[in-house]
């Protein structure tokens, strides 16, 4: 399986160069918080002092989920293909998030368990109608869960802008990232699994006992690749090639919640460098997505307990990298604006 080789992005000389810019506009030193550190990573993904946002697009993954025979989920598995009707009929929370912030939104189906025949709007790569149960045996094949990677790579490559987000939608999908998180980073179950959809504590302590017992089950997946197949969705594994692609090709990664960290995740253990390029939109209010990001040593630009997935947290925070960029681009420099600097 070919995996992208992701360079970092450090760069002293560039860094300095940018460091420079920030600190000459008409500002205090640093009082632009957050946006400064934002345009610096900016300028370094893309490798230059001109920073630009072109083309922003968010692509949402839909796929479904073999485990969900285990309870785990307060919703039916038919949501999961209703809500990419939703996504299609433009009627979802992304859809009306997306066109505020004049960002492409495209709805790939990785493996829904629903035949919607060609339609406009749909990208299908259908790999399987979901992945099996796995309690039993593991949720894909490594063929499978390479191909996941393969399409998404190619999905990524497609991209015309250099800013991509990243959302999914599917049933049972909390409960793979939970799994995924655990064997990832050893973080225990009980720290992983949170209400999802919205279980009730009943709910969340089974589906902590169905990710114990199925991690028993698959002691021997260790590797990235290996765990990515055991316990993850085609959603999941077609995220993280689009994610290693898009890096690959230096564009922003701005993930989303609990279940596209969870991708990112396995794609930073295949490929460190990969965090460099990656702009956390948010923190989750699904349990277990705040340990998550820390153990990525992430800092998410909001925090407005959001648990909905499809991508909204990065469609919330697209206006943030516009003003990290249009501060940096159009903010008048202390001699530009004829205003005195700090005294010594």
């Amino acid at each position: 399986m070919f995996i992208p080789t992701i360079p970092t992005t450090k760069n002293e000389t560039l860094a300095a160069l940018l460091d420079n810019a920030v600190n000459n506009k008409t500002k205090p030193l640093g009082s632009l918080g957050v946006l400064e550190s934002l345009a610096k990573q900016i300028g370094l993904i893309q490798n230059t002092r001109a920073l630009a946002i072109r083309q922003p697009a968010i692509l949402v993954f839909a796929a479904d989920h073999g485990v969900v025979a285990e309870g785990i989920s307060a919703y039916p598995q038919d949501v999961t293909w209703q809500m990419v009707e939703n996504f299609l009929a433009r009627g979802a929370a992304i859809n009306v998030f997306a066109t505020q912030t004049n960002c492409e939104l495209r709805v790939i189906d990785a493996g829904v368990n629903h035949y919607f025949g060609p339609r406009d709007g749909l990208i299908d790569r259908k790999l399987a109608p979901g992945t099996r149960n796995f309690t039993q045996e593991p949720a894909m094949s490594r063929a499978i869960c390479e191909a996941a990677l393969a399409a998404g790579m190619a999905l990524a490559a497609e991209l015309d802008g250099n800013v991509v987000g990243f959302g999914e939608m599917g049933i049972g999908n909390t409960t793979a990232a939970a799994a995924l998180m655990h064997k990832l980073t050893g973080i225990p179950v009980e720290q992983c699994v949170g209400a999802g959809t919205g279980l009730s504590a009943e709910g969340v302590l089974r589906k902590q006992h169905v990710i114990e017992a199925a991690v028993a089950k698959h002691a021997v997946a260790v590797e990235p690749l290996d765990v990515l197949a055991t316990f993850g969705g085609l959603e999941i594994a077609m995220m993280t090639g689009a994610m290693l692609k898009a890096a690959e090709l230096r564009k922003v990664l701005l993930i989303d919640g609990f279940i596209v960290t969870s991708a990112l995740l396995v794609a930073a253990r295949m490929q460190p460098a990969i965090l460099d390029y990656c702009v956390f939109a948010h923190c989750s209010d699904e349990s277990g997505h705040q340990k998550m990001l820390a153990a990525l040593g992430a800092k998410p630009l909001l925090n407005l307990g959001l648990r909905l997935g499809e991508g909204t947290g990065c469609a919330l925070a697209l206006p943030l990298l516009h003003a990290s960029v249009n501060f940096l681009n159009q903010m008048a420099t202390f001699e530009s604006a004829h205003v005195s600097e700090k005294s010594e």
